[in-house]
C-alpha cells in the first residue's frame, strides 16, 4: 500500500471539532444508560462528599474510557477530544478520576462490586448475553498475577506467574476472578478480588465462588451450574461452598499418594480411548501426542476433615509419555508409560462429556487475555484499593463490551475484546445536528462491519435490545 501524495505536499492539523474517534461509545453507553449503570453506582457506592460526589458520573467516564481503550488514568483524556464532550455529558478530567479512585476503601470496592453484579443481571435481562442459561452454565474461577515494576506499589509482592508458558516468580498483584459462560456463550466476569502479589490462589476462593453462583442466578442462570477450577483450588472448603450453593464442582486434583493408589487400582479394561482435540508436539520425543484414554472410579476426598469429606467421581485421563518410550530402535517397551491427569467431580454428565467439559476451563484464559490487552494492561495507582476499584470497573467494561458484541452479530458475540474494540468501537464518525434534539452520525463509507455496528446501534436506540439477525 502506497501513499498517493508526495511527502512535501502532505500536511496534518488537529483542528476538527466535529470529529470523534470512538463512535462505538454511542451504542455501548446507551446500553449502559438503559441498564441504569450510573444510577446503580450512585445508590450503592458512597464515598465522602469531597471526592465522592457524582460517583455514578465518574464511574461512567472511567468505564467509557476503558471500553475505548484507555489502560491508565491519564489515558482517560481520550474522552475529551473533538465532538465527544458535546455528545456525552459528565466527562471528567483524568485528575478528577484519579482522585476519585484513590478515595476508595475496601468497603467501597465491595460496594462497586455489588453494583457490577446488578449491572450484569440487567444486561442479561435486556440482551441475549447468556443463551442456554436455562440448561447449563459453567462458572470458572482462577487467579492471575498482574506484573508491576514499582516496589512502592501497595500490595506488590513476588508470586507465581506464567510468561511464555514458563512458570516464573514476578513482582505483582494477584487478581482472583470468576466468570460465567454457557456452552454457546462467551464468558463474562461475575466477581473480582484483588489481593497481594504473594496471595495463595485459593485464599478467599470459597466466599468468592458463593458470590459468583449467586450472581449467576441473578443473571438468569436457571439451569445446572458446574464450577470448574484447577488444582490450586482443590480443598474441602471450596468444594463445600459449591455444594452448599447448589452447584456441581469439577476440580483438578494434585497427584498425591492417595490419588496415585486410586489410579493404580483402575482395571486396564476400564480405559476408554478419546481423540485429543488439541494435539501437542513433544519436542523431546519428536512426535505428536494426539490421543488419550480416560477412566473413572468412585472416590471420597478430604477425609482428613470429616465435615468436608465428599463423595464423587475421580475422572482420570492418561496420555502416552513418548519421552519415556524407545524411539524406533533398541528393545521395545515392556509396559507403556503414561502421564496422568485427574479430576474430582460430582458432575452428572457421562464420562467423556464430563472430562471434555473440564478441559474447557481454559476458556477463562481468554478473559485474562482480554483484560491484559485492555484496561488491565496497567494497575495505574500506587494505592491498593484504587487498583482494586480499577479491576472492578474493568469487569463492568468487559461485560458491556461483550453485550455490545452480542447485539452486533453472532460473530462478535464470541469475538475477542480487542476485535470488538477495533471493528465496533474505535470507528471515526462525524455528528450532524438537525435542530436541537436530532443528531445523525456519519461513519466511514464501505466500513466492513457497517451492518454489525448498525445492529448494535438500532438495538440500543429503537426500544428494548433484541437478538441481532
Amino acid at each position: 500500500m502506497q501513499l498517493l501524495h508526495a511527502a512535501a505536499k502532505t500536511h496534518a492539523s488537529f483542528d476538527d471539532p466535529n470529529l470523534v474517534s470512538h463512535a462505538g461509545l454511542v451504542p455501548v453507553m446507551r446500553l449502559a444508560q438503559l441498564v441504569g449503570l450510573e444510577e446503580l453506582v450512585a445508590q450503592h457506592v458512597r464515598l465522602n462528599a469531597e471526592v465522592g460526589a457524582n460517583a455514578g458520573v465518574k464511574v461512567g467516564s472511567l468505564i467509557a474510557g476503558m471500553i475505548a481503550g484507555a489502560d491508565d488514568i491519564d489515558g482517560m483524556d481520550l474522552l475529551r477530544h473533538g465532538a465527544l464532550p458535546d455528545t456525552f455529558g459528565g466527562i471528567r478530567a483524568p485528575s478528577t478520576l484519579g482522585s476519585f479512585l484513590r478515595a476508595f476503601t475496601h468497603g467501597h470496592v465491595r460496594q462497586l462490586g455489588a453494583a457490577h453484579r446488578m449491572v450484569l443481571a440487567e444486561l442479561a435481562a435486556r440482551t441475549p448475553l447468556l443463551p442456554g442459561a436455562d440448561q447449563l452454565a459453567f462458572i470458572d474461577v482462577d487467579s492471575t498475577q498482574k506484573r508491576v515494576f514499582g516496589p512502592d506499589k501497595q500490595g506488590a509482592a513476588f508470586g507465581h506467574a506464567k510468561i511464555a508458558s514458563k512458570s516464573l516468580t514476578v513482582r505483582g498483584l494477584n487478581a482472583l476472578i470468576a466468570t460465567v459462560s454457557t456452552p454457546i456463550a462467551a464468558p463474562v466476569i461475575t466477581t473480582t478480588r484483588l489481593r497481594g502479589g504473594n496471595a495463595a490462589s485459593a485464599r478467599g476462593a470459597a466466599s468468592l465462588v458463593a458470590e459468583a453462583i449467586s450472581t449467576a442466578r441473578a443473571a438468569g442462570i436457571t439451569g445446572l451450574i458446574v464450577v470448574r477450577v484447577d488444582s490450586a483450588f482443590y480443598n474441602g472448603a471450596f468444594v463445600a461452598a459449591c455444594r452448599r450453593n447448589g452447584a456441581h464442582f469439577s476440580v483438578t486434583v494434585r497427584m498425591d499418594p492417595k490419588i496415585r493408589r486410586a489410579i493404580a487400582a483402575i482395571d486396564e479394561d476400564a480405559w476408554t480411548a478419546i481423540a485429543y482435540p488439541n494435539a501437542v508436539f513433544d519436542e523431546q520425543a519428536g512426535q505428536w501426542i494426539s490421543d488419550a484414554e480416560i477412566a473413572e472410579v468412585p472416590y471420597t476426598a478430604f477425609t482428613s476433615t470429616p465435615a468436608h469429606a465428599t463423595e464423587g467421581r475421580l475422572i482420570v485421563r492418561r496420555v502416552r509419555d513418548l519421552a519415556k518410550s524407545p524411539a524406533g530402535h533398541g528393545q521395545g517397551e515392556l509396559f507403556a508409560a503414561h502421564r496422568y491427569h485427574a479430576v474430582f467431580t460430582n458432575s452428572p454428565f457421562q464420562l467423556v462429556q464430563a472430562e471434555s467439559q473440564h478441559r474447557a476451563h481454559a476458556i477463562i484464559e481468554q478473559v485474562f487475555a482480554d483484560l491484559f490487552a485492555g484496561p488491565l494492561a496497567h494497575l495505574p495507582s500506587g494505592k491498593f484499593n484504587a487498583n482494586a476499584a480499577w479491576l472492578a470497573l474493568a469487569a463492568t467494561a468487559h461485560a458491556l463490551t461483550r453485550a455490545l458484541g452480542v447485539l452486533a452479530s453472532p460473530e462478535h458475540a464470541l469475538a475477542r475484546g480487542a476485535t470488538i474494540r477495533t471493528q465496533l468501537i474505535n470507528v471515526a464518525a462525524r455528528p450532524a445536528r438537525a435542530g436541537r434534539d436530532t443528531i445523525t452520525w456519519h461513519l466511514p463509507r464501505d466500513w466492513p462491519w457497517e451492518q454489525h455496528w448498525l445492529n448494535a446501534f438500532h438495538a440500543t436506540h429503537r426500544g428494548p435490545p433484541a437478538l441481532a439477525a
